[in-house]
């Protein structure tokens, strides 16, 4: 039987994985902000518009990108989860001598996937954010004659 290669912290390959790892999750977290900027210009632009037209039943449409972006945001959240997740999986990995090559060529999110994003829902990074959003379009709406 083939002797399987061990890895060490400082191997070129294992760096090159951690590395790969926290691009993936930094990519993640940046999704998510922008997920949040994005929100706020559409539902912004909405709410100009429908308040320039002095039409404020019309001010309920602003919810539709709200709630859509809240579940793109949630979903970017549970993945940079499920990635730090593997991240300390690989870790553990690491410190105990338990790393083979097969771990370094797959990065792939780690957990239940459902779970997670449900968890993420109730995160303070997200509920905070887009209720007071929809708070503020239910105000606008009572707001514009």
């Amino acid at each position: 039987m083939a002797e399987v290669e061990k890895y060490k912290e400082n191997s070129q390959a294992v760096q090159s994985h951690l590395g790969m790892t926290q691009s993936v999750i930094q990519r993640m977290a940046s999704n998510s902000a922008s997920c949040k900027a994005w929100c706020i210009t559409l539902v912004s632009a909405i709410l100009v518009i429908v308040a320039d037209k002095g039409k404020p039943q019309y001010a309920l449409i602003a919810i539709i990108p709200a709630f859509l972006f809240l579940i793109l945001d949630t979903y970017y959240l549970a993945l940079e989860r499920m990635f730090r997740q593997t991240y300390n999986n690989f870790i553990e990995k690491l410190h105990g001598s338990e790393v083979v090559s097969s771990d370094l060529y797959a990065v792939i999110p780690s957990g239940n996937h459902i779970k997670i994003f449900f968890e993420s829902v109730l995160s303070f990074s997200i509920w905070p954010f887009y209720l007071m959003l929809i708070g503020m379009i239910l105000i606008s709406k009572t707001i514009v004659i």
